[in-house]
């Protein structure tokens, strides 16, 4: 030891050192395998929504059942799946109910303007 009180590293065999290096022992291959899953991917409803949004609206629904796909389609990318059904379902109940509102609304519209009670201008 030296009088400083550190250790002396220990020499090595630079010529030993290589020759362990040289050799390598054959490695295990390896295979990674992805798994899908069998449940189908879950609906999100975006593009009925837009579509309600932009042609029916009726009291606002369409907003709302676009808010819920939005809502949906994120928490599907992060892989909540319990998360986006429920939003799912949430927007696919605003959006049939948009969809039945209206088209009733409109129907109910037209049969009264056919008959003569709205639109006659007097």
């Amino acid at each position: 030891m030296k009088s400083g009180g550190s250790p002396q590293p220990p020499a090595y065999d630079t010529q030993q050192e290589t020759s362990e290096f040289m050799v390598l022992p054959p490695q295990a291959q390896s295979t990674v395998v992805n798994i899908q899953s069998s449940e189908k991917p879950q609906r999100d409803y975006l593009v009925w929504s837009i579509f309600n949004l932009i042609h029916f609206n009726f009291c606002c629904l369409g907003l709302l059942a676009l808010v819920f796909s939005v809502k949906s389609r994120d928490r599907k990318q992060l892989r909540d799946t319990s998360g986006a059904k429920h939003y799912a379902s949430t927007s696919r109940s605003l959006n049939i109910a948009t969809t039945v509102l209206s088209i009733l609304t409109f129907t109910i519209v037209f049969i009264l303007f056919f008959m003569g009670i709205v639109g006659q201008g007097h």
